[in-house]
C-alpha cells in the first residue's frame, strides 16, 4: 500500500495506517492538539505540534520531514486544518487520519495515556452552553438584554461550522489549563529531523 504524492485532502482510516505501521514503513504522526490533549492520549511515536503554532513553523518542520505524514487530532478537523498550512510548502506527503485519535482508540489501537483532561471539543461545548444557558436564564428572571449573549455565541458556533474554524477553541487553547504542558516546537523539528 503505498501514499500518494501530494495528495491533499486524502485521508487514511485507522486499519491503514495500522497496516504501513507494522509493514515498517517509515511514517511521522504529528498530532496537532493541545500539549494538555496529547499529554493526556496519544498515538505511540506520534509528535505534538500544536495546530496554533503550526504556521509559524510549518517551513522549518516540512524541511525537517522526509518520510509520509500522518495529521492526528481528535476527530479530523483540526487535521485538515494543519493539512491546509502544509498545502503551502513543499511537503509533498500528508494525509489525514480519518476520524483521529479518537477512532483509533475506538478500533482499540495502543495509546500511552497520561494525566486526563477535557479535549479542546468537549471544553468548547461546556462553555459555549454554559454561556448559553446562563445567558437565557439570566434574561429570564434578571436583565432580559442578556438574550443577546446567547445570540452571540450560536452566531459565534455557526461561524465556526461555516468556516471550519473556531476562535473560542483558539481563545481557550490560550489559557492556563490548556498551557500546563510546553511544546518546544524546535525540539520536535530536531527529533524529526534526526529520525529521517
Amino acid at each position: 500500500m503505498a501514499l500518494a504524492k501530494k495528495s491533499f485532502g486524502r485521508t487514511i482510516d485507522v486499519h491503514e495506517l495500522e497496516e504501513l505501521l507494522k509493514a515498517g514503513r517509515e511514517i511521522k504522526i504529528i498530532d496537532v492538539r493541545t500539549p494538555a490533549e496529547y499529554q493526556s492520549m496519544h498515538i505511540p511515536g506520534s509528535y505534538n505540534v500544536p495546530l496554533d503554532r503550526l504556521p509559524e513553523h510549518k517551513t522549518e518542520l516540512a524541511n525537517a520531514l522526509q518520510a509520509p505524514v500522518v495529521l492526528v487530532c481528535r476527530s479530523g478537523a483540526r487535521a485538515e486544518q494543519a493539512a491546509r498550512v502544509f498545502d503551502t510548502t513543499s511537503l509533498e506527503q500528508f494525509h489525514v487520519l480519518q476520524g483521529g485519535i479518537s477512532a483509533w482508540q475506538q478500533a482499540r489501537r495502543p495509546v500511552n495515556q497520561g494525566k486526563q483532561i477535557w479535549s479542546m471539543e468537549r471544553q468548547v461545548r461546556g462553555v459555549a452552553g454554559s454561556l448559553v444557558l446562563l445567558s437565557v436564564l439570566g434574561s429570564l428572571f434578571l436583565w432580559k438584554p442578556l438574550a443577546w449573549l446567547a445570540a452571540f455565541v450560536g452566531g459565534g458556533l455557526t461561524y465556526s461550522a461555516l468556516t471550519d474554524t473556531c476562535g473560542m477553541a483558539m481563545l481557550l487553547s490560550k489559557l492556563p489549563y490548556n498551557r500546563i504542558v510546553r511544546c518546544d516546537i524546535r525540539d520536535v523539528v530536531q527529533q524529526l529531523s534526526a529520525a529521517e
